[in-house]
């Protein structure tokens, strides 16, 4: 499910979002024309999926499942429902399309928090938390995880359950390990998923996400296959219907990756002026009284509960935006979904849920970067001697490091930001 590319202003951001349309123009035109290039670049993509091969690769589609089957048998799945499973395959570009342009690749942190926590889903939010206000309280004493912590999961990953997904998961996979950006992770998942089929605990035309994820709270087969609970006890495990088994299963899941009973996934914080922010890093973990010692105190001027309390320091749109220490649970949110704005996200709308208030921090006006405009950043910045690897259109680490190395060079705040400004002062360069 993508979010919609929209940000909501306040009169006052109105002011600073006309500022920035003045110094849009440039941008815009310069966006053009690298564009044009790129439209070129992905029709001939989408030509080598079509002819089932993708990019840079050499084999075709029938022999990358060739030598998948072998492997397949190997692991004990039967030449039967491999029979199955491969008749008549094709990879899907659609899926590939997908994969190159999620939300999380193009979309500032403000709009993304305002698309996905928005007040349609803060609603029905409420709503499902009392209407399965029992059925989560025994999964709260059984497992520690919050209700609203699991209604928020819920509400993000589906809409509470209302897009679960059409995509015939065998195919996606496929496609996606076909594909060698992440080949290793969705091989095995299909493996896993073609296990799961063999046994007979999943249908061989079972639906969900392009990326492979099914259900309500779209667990990934391996996910499925560890984890998942027949909590109604009728044979069936039924992450589409059964609600018993769909709060179970997740509640479960959350406990065996390391979320900690009553303890909060983070707090908005303020920073001194003098902060150094180059130690903003979400591996770098500090005590809360360290912290509070650098300068770093609640944005909402209370008390932090636990002193000694590991955490670290996030600033999701550099040092001009909001600030978090987040702590054992957000890490447990990030090996759900390794999103930053996506943990976010669920420790946001779970604190709402629970009828806790509002950001402090103000929302800035600041457009969006195409995955492509950060791959010219990543191009640049290689080019000026700050090595980020591969220009691959996504803000991992090493980018960010790279860009932390830029800014100490020039003088400017080290926060690590791949951001609007930073394509602006590169852009002559």
């Amino acid at each position: 499910m993508l979010p919609e590319n929209v940000c909501i202003l306040t009169p006052n951001e109105q002011d600073a979002s006309s500022k920035i349309a003045m110094m849009g123009y440039n941008f815009v035109m310069f966006k053009f024309i690298l564009f044009v290039i790129f439209l070129s670049t992905a029709a001939a993509a989408a030509l080598q999926i079509n002819d089932t091969r993708l990019p840079n690769q050499a084999e075709s589609f029938g022999q990358f499942l060739d030598g998948l089957r072998i492997n397949a048998i190997q692991k004990g799945i039967s030449e039967t429902t491999l029979n199955r499973a491969f008749a008549g395959l094709l990879p899907d570009a659609k899926v590939i399309e997908y994969d190159r342009n999620q939300a999380e690749f193009t979309l500032n942190f403000w709009r993304y928090i305002n698309s996905r926590v928005s007040d349609n889903r803060l609603q029905k939010g409420v709503d499902k938390l009392q209407e399965n206000q029992d059925l989560l309280g025994n999964a709260y004493e059984k497992y520690g995880v919050n209700p609203e912590v699991l209604v928020a999961f819920w509400g993000l990953e589906t809409n509470y359950g209302k897009n679960v997904g059409t995509m015939n998961l065998v195919r996606s996979l496929a496609t996606l390990s076909f594909d060698e950006r992440r080949r290793e992770f969705f091989t095995k998942e299909l493996l896993i998923l073609l296990k799961l089929i063999d046994e007979g605990k999943l249908a061989l035309d079972v639906e969900g996400s392009w990326a492979g994820a099914m259900g309500n709270l779209q667990f990934m087969p391996s996910n499925v296959d560890a984890y998942a609970i027949d909590k109604d006890g009728d044979g069936v495990l039924d992450l589409w219907n059964s609600k018993d088994d769909i709060f179970f299963t997740g509640a479960n899941f959350l406990q065996n990756i390391g979320w900690k009973r009553d303890e909060r996934w983070g707090d908005e914080v303020k920073l001194a002026a003098d902060f150094d922010f180059s130690l903003a890093n979400i591996k770098q973990k500090k005590s809360v009284a360290e912290w509070q010692n650098l300068g770093v105190i609640r944005a909402d001027g209370k008390e932090f509960l636990q002193a000694k309390q590991p955490a670290a320091l996030i600033l999701p749109m550099g040092y001009q935006g909001p600030a978090f220490l987040v702590y054992a649970n957000f890490y447990a949110i990030l090996r759900w979904n390794r999103s930053l704005l996506y943990a976010l996200s669920v420790g946001y709308l779970s604190d709402r849920l629970a009828q806790k208030p509002l950001l402090v921090a103000k929302a800035i006006a600041e457009p969006s970067l195409s995955r492509f405009d950060v791959q010219t950043i990543q191009q640049t910045l290689n080019q000026m001697g700050f090595d980020v690897g591969k220009a691959d259109g996504i803000a991992g680490p090493k980018t960010r490091n790279a860009v932390r190395d830029y800014q100490r060079e020039n003088a400017l705040p080290i926060d690590g930001y791949v951001g609007y400004q930073l394509f602006k002062n590169l852009q002559g360069q």
